[in-house]
């Protein structure tokens, strides 16, 4: 049977990186998944691309790959501007190289966001009021034509497993690299997970079990990293996993 890391919105978190593969390993781990966000960031976007380019694990483009990859400079934020001065052609290349969609075998079915959407959210809701949790409806609307068992995904950086009426179950591991974050685009909200370990899911394939993990790390050395690129409301996530 096959352990298998699930990990993703990596946002360029190198120590919280290695924290995850060293846990991830030593409860037996011996393959790994990324599903994507993975060098925007504040923090170590060209050494964190360098490392996973030469793990060569399963991996998927999330919104920022594209984002920093072919949006205008005046369309980007502080931090994917950060993220796009700090790559080298190697990373853009790789970036560029990678789907927006895989399969895991035949049976697990992996995407950023929503299939065929890396932007918009699967499990949450966007009210003029905050996030909610989607309805079975929505979220059944949202998933189209992937029929799989079960669905992996990542973005909104909240580790929850839903089981819809039909069986299907989806999973979102959390994210490694920046538990909490703030998105204005262009609603406000917060997503708060409230610890700053690094998170991440483990498939028992075969088995069809998923566990969830927090990994405690030197958050503090990527909080001072983000205070000293400019980025006081990373520092804030990255220190409490909360932006507040």
């Amino acid at each position: 049977m096959t352990r298998i890391a699930i990990l993703s919105d990596i946002h360029g978190n190198l120590p919280a990186l290695e924290a995850v593969v060293a846990d991830a390993q030593a409860r037996g781990c011996d393959a790994f998944a990324n599903l994507g966000d993975i060098v925007s960031g504040p923090l170590w976007p060209a050494e964190t691309a360098d490392y996973l380019m030469a793990q060569d694990w399963p991996t998927i483009a999330g919104n920022h790959e594209r984002q920093v990859l072919s949006d205008p400079d005046k369309k980007l934020s502080k931090s994917d501007r950060y993220t796009r001065a700090a790559l080298h052609d190697r990373h853009r290349d790789w970036l560029a190289s990678l789907p927006t969609e895989m399969w895991l075998g035949e049976g697990v079915y992996c995407t950023h966001a929503r299939p065929g959407n890396d932007h918009e959210y699967l499990l949450e809701t966007v009210t003029p009021e905050g996030l909610r949790a989607a309805s079975e409806a929505e979220i059944v609307a949202r998933l189209g034509d992937a029929r799989a068992p079960l669905i992996l995904h990542g973005h909104s950086h909240l580790p929850q497993m839903v089981e819809l009426f039909d069986g299907r179950i989806i999973v979102n591991p959390g994210s490694v690299g920046l538990p909490a974050y703030d998105d204005n685009l262009p609603y406000r909200h917060v997503v708060e997970n409230g610890s700053p370990d690094a998170r991440y899911a483990i498939l028992d394939d075969g088995a069809e079990e998923v566990s969830f993990h927090a990994v405690a790390y030197d958050h503090e050395s990527a909080a001072r990293k983000a205070e000293a690129e400019g980025l006081d409301n990373w520092a804030i996530g990255l220190r409490k996993g909360m932006m507040k």
